[in-house]
């Protein structure tokens, strides 16, 4: 099995976690009843996707 020779320094081992880290989803607001949606979604509260009823809203 592989060993390491040196010893990673705590630099170096940052620097490869540094694009590791989470971000945000994207929100958007939906044309019909303005409520905040992920882009390119069905719309949860009323239903909707490009200005065609899709699903049924849970009220």
């Amino acid at each position: 099995m592989a060993v390491p020779k040196k010893k990673t320094s705590k630099s170096r081992r940052d620097m490869r976690r540094a694009h590791d880290a989470l971000s945000a989803p994207g929100i958007s607001v939906c044309p019909q009843c303005k409520e905040p949606k992920q882009p390119h979604r069905v719309c949860a509260s009323c239903g909707t996707y490009k200005g065609k009823d899709v699903i049924t809203a849970e009220d």
